[in-house]
């Protein structure tokens, strides 16, 4: 019955628009009462996205399962995978949604607060296992948004590319640089993407502007 009210409500808005097509519609063409419509979704914008309560909860419960040996960040990226797992399960749904959404404003400020809802999931978590530090609550919802932030710019790359290529490898790349700059242990650089390494020798009573050429030299030279 979920199912075909998502399949119909897609449909619809498809063919006629979001806008212009009516919970009675979607009932309609799936042959179900409203009352069938409201047992599995409180509005219009819910059918929209259907999965994302359910995703919520596993992170909840992801991220209550974390051991004290964790490293916090680390888990929270780990946590933002669920999101991308939701998404890559249906590349074809997934792909008609962004696109949906990016033309109905309405829908946009509904999946922000989905979004909004994610990161707080994931500063909650971050501001108990911070919570001695002095700066815990303010690194709780840098590092949260920042994951936030690192997972959208993968997942949205891949829907614009029409769900086509590997959605983890995006998602994975972005997060490397939070992990990089936030995680007790951060993953090593690429070894093509290693800064070069100068080694000057000089004596203590070298002048500074005299140092300072010398590097510019071994950076410039061949």
């Amino acid at each position: 019955m979920r199912d075909s009210l998502i399949a119909a409500a897609f449909r619809l808005f498809l063919d006629r628009g979001y806008e212009q097509t009516t919970i009675d519609d979607i009932v309609g063409l799936a042959g179900v009462g409203r009352r069938s419509f409201f047992r599995y979704f409180p509005s219009k914008e819910d059918v929209v996205f259907p999965d994302h309560e359910q995703c919520l909860a596993d992170m909840t419960a992801f991220l209550q399962e974390s051991a004290d040996g964790d490293d916090p960040v680390l888990k929270v990226c780990d946590a933002a995978r669920l999101v991308l797992r939701m998404y890559a399960e249906n590349p074809t749904f997934s792909v008609q949604r962004y696109r949906l959404t990016r033309q109905v404003p309405g829908l946009r400020a509904y999946e922000l607060s989905v979004v909004w809802r994610y990161e707080r999931t994931l500063a909650d978590y971050l501001r108990g296992r911070f919570a001695a530090r002095k700066d815990g609550t303010l690194r709780a919802d840098v590092v949260a948004a920042a994951v936030v932030a690192a997972h959208n710019h993968g997942l949205r790359s891949w829907l614009r590319a029409d769900g086509q290529g590997d959605a983890e490898a995006e998602v994975d790349h972005a997060l490397e640089y939070v992990r990089n700059a936030w995680a007790a242990n951060p993953q090593a650089v690429p070894a093509d993407e290693e800064d070069d390494v100068v080694v000057v020798i000089a004596r203590r009573s070298t002048p500074m502007w005299r140092v300072v050429r010398d590097v510019e030299a071994s950076l410039n030279r061949d």
